[in-house]
């Protein structure tokens, strides 16, 4: 049973809900059930196709900095091998993967949404993007080529070392998303989208998305030893740690 994800199935396609807290902020055994569910999605053949959604306000804000921030070296490892893992699981996926973003989806929410098929994004003050840089944290490779495989090289470089953050109408066309749609209208719109796929002969469709993404899938599977080696490398850093200080802080004055 997930405590943190909320799984159903209706016309043969799985929506994935993410379900902790407000802001659906992920630590290590939020990403192992995620990662479960859609090892479910994937062996069942029922499901045709799979929608990942948040709640009102908030896709998800990330990675948990204030959970993390407290891990010891052993848990912090098991959360990057279960988070390149996701990632993997995730863009390998067979089946079509759409992403309804119903708000505010920065860094690991971001990296969760471009592993998809297809982005719709809740129309309203709300932000994507991947702002790790700024943060302190480094950069995958294999999350460079994720970012890149939709908004193009060059303009993934320069937004990923600012650390830029789109609002939907700038994500749509810069083709980060797909969509903008009213929040209340999001849920339909994917699965309308999701329905448009499952109409296909599912091995064509699943095999030709492999075929297309398959240089990208080998970059992951290739980068993720030295991804995690470089990631947790600079997360202990006596200046990463006092950058997630500063923000754990800030974060908990809002909470209070």
């Amino acid at each position: 049973m997930s405590e943190f994800i909320r799984t159903q199935t209706v016309d043969h396609i799985a929506s994935i809900g993410l379900d902790r807290g407000k802001s659906n902020a992920m630590h290590l055994e939020m990403v192992q059930e995620l990662c479960t569910e859609l090892g479910r999605a994937k062996d069942d053949p029922s499901v045709e196709a799979v929608i990942i959604h948040g709640k009102e306000g908030f896709f998800s804000s990330g990675l948990d900095l204030i959970s993390l921030y407290d891990y010891d070296a052993d848990k912090m490892r098991r959360f990057w091998e279960a988070f390149m893992e996701l990632i993997y699981t995730l863009a390998s996926l067979p089946k079509p993967t759409i992403a309804s973003i119903t708000g505010h989806s920065p860094a690991g929410g971001c990296v969760l949404a471009i592993c998809c098929d297809y982005r719709i994004m809740a129309d309203g003050d709300y932000i994507i993007g991947l702002n790790e840089v700024p943060v302190g944290i480094t950069v995958p490779s294999s999350i460079f080529e994720l970012y890149s495989f939709w908004l193009g090289e060059a303009t993934a470089y320069r937004n990923l070392l600012e650390g830029k953050l789109y609002q939907p109408s700038e994500a749509l066309t810069s083709g980060l998303i797909d969509e903008a749609v009213p929040l209340e209208r999001i849920q339909t719109a994917a699965s309308r989208k999701a329905k448009s796929w499952t109409q296909f002969d599912r091995h064509a469709w699943g095999t030709t998305k492999l075929n297309l993404r398959s240089a990208l899938l080998q970059k992951i599977r290739d980068n993720k030893t030295q991804a995690i080696t470089q990631v947790l490398e600079q997360w202990w850093r006596p200046s990463t740690r006092q950058i997630l200080k500063t923000i754990i802080d800030n974060l908990t004055k809002k909470k209070e």
